[in-house]
């Protein structure tokens, strides 16, 4: 069996970008594409592919395209979701539009996205398998954008549910994962239940993922997480632990963060330690921790529904438990 270890999946990956990228030309327009692609990230995506793939013993080196074609789609999602969330620092860089500009940044995602799929046309396999992937590839660009509105809808509505919360992650977040999973699988023949097994892995890996990175929001040492502590509260975003804290918060604590949520104020690091103080009461840090610990457990069962060896397994249970351990 070929265990793809993380650095590995790293060099490769990077390795294949410098060789699609060189010599391409507008430079403000593949510069930025550059830049992004070859910042030092977590490549799940791309790893999540492989895992898939190798389960069922799938050619490396055409898994490859399957992999760069997922990790592009998700720079190009952070480019514009920069762009919307107004947000200066990704992965302890400057964002796209920081560096450029809006304009810029925009017309870089635009072709990221076209260049992901021209990854896919690369496949030398059955026909059939091929236009598979690039269902599965076009349904999960298309939910990540649905996310992606849910996301901005909640900023201007009063109540939103932890369930319609749960639904939002899945689109935006989750089905990214499990689409890499199930592209990697079809390429390398995995069978209908595994099929199903891996995108279910997928969708609850993903779910503990956002919520982790909720956690790590106000939680986190900045240092290690790469971007600001705090800017979830200081853009009022309705993420897990808001909506956990309302339900165990007492009336007055209630009525503070609603307050607090609804206001922008010039003090914005004194608004994060109101909200931080009112989690910190209500102890919403464990209640998110065991929604996480609870979406992981889901995860095993999932990867036990997947028909291959064990020995196969192995690598995807470790990541799923580094995961839920995170601090970045």
């Amino acid at each position: 069996m070929q265990v793809f270890k993380t650095r590995k999946v790293v060099n490769t990956i990077e390795e294949h970008f410098q060789e699609i990228l060189q010599g391409k030309k507008p430079a403000n327009l593949y510069n930025p594409i550059s830049y992004i692609l070859m910042q030092p990230g977590k490549r799940l995506r791309p790893q999540l592919v492989r895992i898939a793939s190798d389960m069922f013993n799938g050619d490396p080196e055409q898994t490859g395209y399957i992999a760069a074609a997922f990790e592009m789609l998700h720079n190009f999602t952070l480019i514009h979701d920069d762009i919307m969330d107004k947000a200066d620092v990704r992965r302890g860089q400057p964002t796209v539009y920081k560096k450029w500009n809006g304009n810029t940044a925009i017309l870089a995602g635009d072709a990221l996205a076209v260049m992901a799929m021209q990854e896919l046309l690369k496949l030398k396999c059955d026909p059939t398998i091929i236009l598979d992937i690039i269902d599965i590839f076009g349904k999960t660009a298309v939910e990540v954008c649905e996310g992606q509105q849910y996301d901005l809808d909640f900023e201007t509505m009063d109540n939103v549910s932890i369930e319609e919360y749960i639904q939002m992650i899945r689109l935006k977040t989750s089905v990214m994962f499990a689409g890499c999973l199930k592209a990697g699988g079809r390429f390398a023949g995995a069978d209908k239940e595994s099929l199903q097994a891996l995108y279910d892995l997928g969708i609850h890996l993903g779910l503990a993922f956002q919520l982790a990175d909720d956690l790590l929001d106000v939680y986190a040492d900045e240092a290690v997480f790469g971007k600001a502590v705090g800017g979830d509260i200081k853009d009022n975003k309705k993420t897990f632990l808001y909506l956990k804290a309302l339900e165990l918060a007492d009336e007055t604590q209630r009525e503070q963060l609603r307050t607090l949520f609804a206001t922008t104020p010039e003090d914005e690091k004194g608004k994060f330690l109101q909200v931080k103080a009112i989690f910190d009461a209500v102890d919403v840090r464990k209640a998110t921790v065991e929604a996480i610990a609870s979406y992981t457990e889901r995860c095993i069962d999932d990867i036990n529904r997947i028909h291959t060896e064990e020995e196969k397994k192995a690598f995807v249970l470790s990541l799923v438990h580094s995961l839920q351990s995170r601090n970045k």
